[in-house]
């Protein structure tokens, strides 16, 4: 019969912030991390929903094409 190895006990309160370990000033490594970062979200409706796109996006021009 083999023998059952203990399992790591894993820290579940440990948020990922992409940085390793961190030694010190923990509240300011978690702020700057990408858990924080600002989620733009665009308009679908309303003001800011414009969107310019190229009506004729990978054409060549008629000038050049002649």
């Amino acid at each position: 019969m083999a023998k059952k190895g203990k399992a790591k006990a894993v820290n579940k309160s440990e948020v990922d912030t992409g940085r390793g370990v961190i030694k010190h000033n923990a509240l300011a490594a978690l702020v700057t991390s990408k858990v924080f970062k600002p989620q733009v979200v665009k308009a679908k409706k309303g003001k800011g929903s414009f969107k310019r796109n190229n009506k004729h996006a990978g054409q060549e021009s008629y000038l050049i094409a002649a």
